[in-house]
């Protein structure tokens, strides 16, 4: 704004200046060799910074990319355990007919904004009684983390395996803490829901599969866990409180390292070429009105006013990104 305003009172100075003397639009005519050598001195420092910054901007996204898709295997690896966990003995008999089939298209994440009034199912749902001692609720769960979208009703026969996540799905999963159902039915209150979730009704190929996957998920945290209730416990906490955070962070940087600085800075580089290099060349070869000249002058010496104000706030805030 600053910077505008200095453009435009210059310019009307200068060019009062002009009718007042004509031996001073000649004098600038003397210095349009030199003044056009300034800002194209200007225009390549911006062009340098910015082919500089574009290859530190494809390096960091290369980084993050490969952290990503790191990341997005691990959630499909803990999709597939959930996806087992569905399909095993675990549960009381029922629960699966009455979630998938009374309840079709209900979701974990209906259930738990149902204070919202927007899922009449899910209130239903919530109202009933029913004898599957809450462990609905974890089978619901389970079930998110097979969905790829927070609107999604139906989860496939087949399981998807996205390449990526989208950060709405990734948002939900933390805003409800998913993961942490695992933790509080198996690790807090396994005392309470022990004999309601039979890991030992779990077929033996099925926990061979599970347990395997876990270790593929992280080879450390699960490489001498049993298939037990400490085991599920410390999954769920792996998932809630260091798998998903990561993911989301990353999708996060992924998004953000949208450097609108450099569009900016080239807006600026565009501005310089075409008013202070190509307008001086037109008034000469030309022979344009001297006002043309003058704007051109104010135009480039407000640039250089503008960056020496937000050089160093500029050079601060980015050595702390």
């Amino acid at each position: 704004m600053l910077s505008g305003l200095l453009c435009f009172g210059l310019t009307f100075l200068l060019w009062k200046k002009s009718i007042a003397s004509t031996e001073f639009v000649i004098m600038l005519n003397s210095y349009i060799g030199i003044f056009i050598g300034i800002s194209g001195f200007i225009a390549f420092s911006i062009l340098s910074y910015l082919f500089f910054s574009v290859f530190i901007v494809q390096k960091i996204r290369n980084t993050s990319s490969d952290k990503t898709h790191g990341l997005v295997e691990k959630m499909n690896i803990v999709r597939e355990i959930a996806d087992t966990l569905l399909t095993s003995k675990l549960w009381l008999p029922g629960v699966k007919e009455y979630i998938d089939e009374e309840y079709e298209g209900l979701t974990f994440f209906e259930v738990k904004e149902y204070y919202k009034g927007k899922s009449k199912l899910a209130i239903e749902f919530l109202e009933e009684k029913r004898n599957y001692a809450e462990t609905e609720i974890l089978y619901l769960e389970l079930k998110s983390l097979l969905m790829t979208e927070p609107r999604q009703k139906k989860i496939p026969t087949i399981i998807t395996v996205p390449e990526y996540f989208k950060k709405d799905i990734i948002e939900k999963w933390i805003e409800h803490k998913v993961g942490s159902g695992l933790w509080y039915y198996f690790g807090y209150k396994f005392g309470s829901y022990k004999n309601a979730l039979d890991i030992e009704n779990v077929f033996e190929r099925h926990q061979d599969k599970i347990m395997n996957l876990a270790v593929s998920l992280d080879k450390e945290a699960f490489e001498d866990s049993s298939f037990n209730e400490v085991f599920f416990s410390k999954l769920g906490e792996y998932i809630n409180k260091n798998l998903l955070p990561k993911l989301h962070q990353q999708s996060t940087v992924t998004k953000r390292f949208v450097p609108g600085t450099l569009q900016f800075l080239f807006t600026i580089f565009a501005a310089i070429i075409a008013l202070g290099v190509m307008l001086p060349l037109l008034f000469v070869l030309f022979q344009l009105p001297s006002i043309v000249l003058l704007f051109s002058i104010s135009f480039v010496i407000s640039i250089l006013f503008f960056f020496t104000l937000t050089i160093y706030p500029f050079l601060l805030k980015n050595i702390n990104s």
